[in-house]
């Protein structure tokens, strides 16, 4: 093991996604939004992404010269192109859009299109909430669960995130999937050889396993059942109908380095709680109920642990696993 400050880790990262063809602008946004999700624990969402963007870019998955385009718009509304790059750039784009329309007109609604795999979809709606917004993302991903009755895989695991800014504390922050777990942590448990849990997922004929490996040739089980599927389904057509990308089935796998250039689309909510019952009432509401919650013994706020997490990484550092940091280093 080996431990990196966040700038040395995002330095890292930054020359590899570089050395594999991504403009330096796409590979410091990439870097950046990969570090400070493995200093919030996420390390399905962190630094073990960067080899598969490597590959991603090196065979035309993903395009590393690409910028993000504003291509329609009205109002409170835009769709942002990725143009078939890393989603981060186009992510920056969309909260910087999403935090002046949404100050203009009380909403904003930003969709993406053409983009990738887009991470912890947590530190966006976070960034608006730091801006005094509420805000709400979505995103599709590749097929990897059933509709309700199917066996085949058909949308994708579609995380849900949601950020709500408090009185002088950081904001309240909910980032899930809506598998009965994210399927990076399968990833992870795949790569270090190691099983899964029962009730997580199905293996390539439909029945229960415990095989990470067959996990990710199979398909994962919705949160909640049917209801879980259902607001999947919600998620894939807010980000592909609205938005003009490809749905989780027209996408390939991000489990294996050659495919075809995903298209997958993210959607953004963003509302000034001025333009409802103000935010002075905003913020008394949000407060009254999270007191009611912390009045409880046992009950910890979502993101808490996140939040602990990034705070100990910003003061002592990453620590990486040997096989990882070799393979980062292997990559500039």
């Amino acid at each position: 093991m080996a431990t990196l400050s966040l700038p040395e880790a995002e330095a890292l990262a930054s020359r590899a996604l570089a050395a594999a063809g991504a403009s330096p602008g796409m590979a410091a946004a990439t870097a950046r939004a990969l570090v400070a999700a493995e200093a919030q624990g996420q390390a399905g969402h962190g630094l073990s992404r960067v080899p598969q963007y490597c590959a991603f870019l090196r065979n035309g998955r993903a395009e590393g010269s690409a910028t993000p385009q504003i291509i329609a718009e009205r109002g409170g509304a835009a769709l942002i192109d990725a143009g078939h790059g890393l989603a981060f750039p186009a992510l920056v784009l969309a909260v910087a859009e999403a935090t002046q329309r949404a100050q203009s007109h009380g909403i904003a609604c930003i969709g993406l299109t053409n983009s990738q795999h887009s991470g912890a979809m947590g530190l966006p709606v976070e960034a608006l909430a730091r801006q005094g917004l509420v805000a709400l993302a979505f995103t599709n991903s590749p097929a990897a669960m059933p509709v309700p009755g199917g066996r085949r895989p058909l949308m994708g695991t579609n995380p849900i995130a949601a950020a709500f800014p408090r009185r002088n504390a950081a904001p309240l922050v909910i980032d899930l999937a809506l598998s009965e777990v994210a399927r990076g942590k399968i990833m992870v448990a795949a790569k270090a050889g190691k099983p899964i849990p029962e009730g997580w997922a199905l293996d390539a004929e439909g029945r229960p396993t415990t095989d990470a490996n067959a996990a990710l040739g199979g398909a994962m089980l919705a949160m909640g059942g049917t209801k879980g599927a259902l607001l999947a389904l919600v998620v894939e057509l807010l980000c592909v109908a609205l938005t003009g990308a490809a749905f989780g089935f027209e996408a390939d796998s991000f489990f294996t380095d050659a495919g075809n250039r995903p298209r997958l689309g993210q959607f953004i909510l963003a509302v000034d709680p001025g333009a409802l019952a103000g935010q002075e009432s905003y913020l008394q509401r949000v407060e009254t109920l999270l007191a009611a919650m912390l009045a409880e013994d046992g009950v910890r706020l979502p993101g808490a642990r996140r939040a602990a997490l990034a705070a100990t990484a910003e003061a002592a550092g990453l620590t990486l696993p040997d096989d990882l940091l070799k393979r980062l280093h292997a990559l500039v």
